[in-house]
């Protein structure tokens, strides 16, 4: 017997959002994606991951080597002015992980995406830590205030995402299934 081969789909940035999520434990961490404003001091930062012990981790995600070496001509190193990251990861596809492992400083820890080949639809992306990052020097935690302006931050996220979702249903990005009446080519009985 012949088995067919699927194709993989390429982990995208949303895959490695979602991975990143399941894997720091959404329901027991607050994990807000794409912060670039609303937090003192703060570049933008792909993944924000708060313990409830208020420690803070960044994960920068990149989906290619270019990608990764645009990431190095920011100049401000993933660190903030007010010592609040204490831990730091960059994540990618396993795919670009060779290409890349050597460019990435090494108090920086790496995660790494795939997609596994026993999953018969190719949604499931799944995480594995290639290094542990090294605890930054003079950190702090986070105060509760800052956790929940974190939070709030968040919370923002999903509206914009719903008001993303309701105007791609409005623009008829979504399919619509038009009903046996409405459809333009003939049935048996119309010959």
């Amino acid at each position: 017997m012949v088995q067919l081969k699927t194709k993989v789909e390429p982990i995208k940035t949303i895959d490695i959002e979602v991975a990143i999520s399941k894997y720091f434990g959404v329901r027991q961490n607050i994990i807000v994606p794409n912060i670039s404003w609303g937090f003192h001091w703060m570049h933008e930062c792909d993944m924000f991951i708060v313990t409830k012990a208020g420690i803070a981790t960044e994960v920068e995600i990149k989906i290619s080597k270019s990608d990764l070496l645009a990431d190095f001509k920011k100049g401000h190193d993933h660190k903030d002015r007010e010592g609040r990251i204490t831990y730091f990861y960059y994540a990618m596809p396993e795919t670009l992980y060779e290409k890349v492992k050597d460019l990435i400083p090494t108090e920086a820890g790496i995660l790494t995406c795939y997609r596994p080949d026993w999953d018969s639809d190719g949604t499931r992306v799944y995480m594995h830590e290639k290094r542990k990052p090294e605890k930054r020097k003079n950190t702090r935690k986070l105060t509760p205030e800052e956790q929940l302006k974190i939070a709030w931050l968040g919370t923002m996220r999903i509206w914009s995402l719903k008001e993303k979702i309701i105007k791609l249903q409005k623009n008829g990005t979504t399919k619509k299934v038009r009903k046996p009446s409405q459809r333009k080519n003939k049935t048996a009985s119309q010959f």
